[in-house]
């Protein structure tokens, strides 16, 4: 690229999206450099530069986006698309350089759509903005995640992203009706009417999860729920991880709470005794059940039935109902984890026979290979056929050299996913694998992979989308 060819390309991307949204400012570029993943943190903290975009570009709709991927898929300039920077894996890093596509002015909120309960707005707006719209109609979008005051729903979309009330209500790709997406070359789709159908694979499921690297999407139908009229929440302490376990598996075979959090006993003893104020030992569980008035009742009292057969000591509403006001309080500087500690969350899913197995086969391979590293856990969204597993690993003084200390990083990240896989588990469950655990995809999907990859050929045949990202 020169001077003079890149200043061509720059006014037709002007041209395109409006001078004013098009930016080679250098804080600019700076701010779309640095995510929430922890090595380009460290980087920028140590003084290293990270790669950055050549120019940053703000469409306001699908059409812009499309004017913005044709003169890139000429070019053969690649497009790395940012929401709202909180991610973990690295999947906004511009690491070609290139277009970083911003979606934050895609924001709309077109439609509240009462009769079929979805929301339809762009994928830049932020998640807590279309659930203060339905608030304000009464109704709720029920997915809560910790970054819900600070990430888009294009972002949890492209990361298939999960929110603290899970067990009840699913997981994004639950939450999504219909989208609107723009494919490499630039032309606009969009997915099916409905999303439970007969004509052919889904293709929501194409887009979501594949984290910018096969389309961009730029409107998306979420739905919306009633509020429940009763939400009671319940704080119980199991003399250890296996007993409580146990006990909320056979909880969710006879109803469904919003929320079920088991942390075990590492983590009891540290993060909810910061946060919570539990001071005892053993394994902490948060339980929330919600729904009608005339249900809620009748399911309390069977929980605390089974618990109660389990051993489980109840603690009341108090502790339950401290942890949902501070449930994003976890997140927040002072109480989350940060610079300088080295740290990672190495989330899995597994059916239940597996689960138990990978977190002790996860926790032996990070401690006995690691011993600078602590392992905590808890198991924090709940399906009828199994769970997942939210574990963190904590290094507190990690080399100083970047390099050392990318070195150290990706060894321990290696190291615990490897023994997940091997156990029966997934690379990730609800963060992406981004730029951070591409390597490891092959290792999960084996020949299978080539169907991504082919997905990859096909659709972005000048591999312009976030190359180097989900391992394609």
């Amino acid at each position: 690229m020169n001077k003079f060819l890149f200043s061509m390309i720059l006014t037709e991307l002007e041209d395109a999206v409006g001078i004013e949204n098009c930016s080679t400012r250098e804080i600019d570029k700076l701010t779309h450099s640095v995510d929430y993943f922890w090595l380009s943190r460290v980087f920028a903290d140590r003084g290293e530069k990270m790669p950055e975009a050549d120019v940053v570009v703000s469409p306001k709709n699908a059409e812009e986006v499309s004017k913005v991927l044709q003169i890139a898929n000429y070019y053969k300039i690649p497009v790395t698309t940012w929401g709202g920077g909180g991610g973990t894996q690295g999947g906004a890093l511009p690491v070609c350089g290139g277009i970083v596509l911003d979606t934050k002015r895609m924001n709309e909120v077109y439609d509240v759509n009462t009769d079929s309960m979805y929301i339809e707005c762009g994928t830049g707006a932020i998640y807590k903005q279309i659930e203060n719209v339905a608030n304000e109609k009464g109704y709720a979008t029920m997915h809560y995640p910790s970054s819900l005051t600070c990430s888009t729903v294009g972002g949890f979309l492209a990361h298939r992203g999960i929110g603290v009330v899970s067990t009840k209500y699913g997981k994004i790709d639950d939450m999504v009706l219909q989208m609107e997406v723009v494919l490499p070359n630039g032309k606009i789709i969009q997915t099916s009417p409905a999303p439970k159908h007969a004509a052919g694979p889904d293709l929501n499921q194409i887009f979501i999860g594949s984290e910018g690297t096969l389309g961009i999407m730029t409107k998306a139908q979420m739905r919306i729920y009633n509020q429940p009229e009763e939400r009671r929440f319940r704080g119980f302490l199991f003399k250890d991880m296996h007993e409580a376990f146990v006990a909320g598996k056979e909880l969710l075979q006879k109803i469904k709470p919003s929320v079920m959090r088991l942390y075990d006993e590492a983590e009891t003893g540290s993060i909810i005794k910061k946060i919570v104020g539990v001071e005892k030992k053993g394994a902490f569980m948060n339980v929330a059940i919600e729904g009608l008035s005339e249900i809620v009742p009748i399911e309390e009292k069977i929980m605390l039935r089974m618990f109660k057969e389990y051993g489980a000591e109840d603690l009341g509403s108090e502790y339950g109902e401290k942890w949902w006001k501070e449930k994003i309080t976890f997140f927040y500087p002072g109480h989350a984890l940060d610079l300088p500690w080295m740290f990672g969350t190495m989330d899995t899913i597994a059916p239940f026979d597996k689960i138990e197995k990978i977190y002790w086969a996860m926790k032996k391979a990070v401690e006995s290979n690691f011993p600078m590293a602590r392992f905590i856990a808890h198991f924090s969204h709940w399906y009828e056929w199994g769970c997942m597993i939210y574990d963190r690993f904590i290094v507190e003084n990690p080399p100083q050299d970047p390099i050392e200390a990318l070195r150290l990083h990706n060894q321990i990240w290696n190291c615990g996913v490897r023994a997940a896989i091997a156990n029966g588990g997934v690379v990730n469950d609800h963060h992406g694998v981004g730029i951070k655990l591409g390597r490891l995809m092959k290792e999960q999907y084996g020949p299978a992979m080539e169907v991504f990859e082919g997905l990859k050929r096909q659709l972005d045949p000048n591999n312009i989308l976030n190359p180097f990202k989900l391992g394609l």
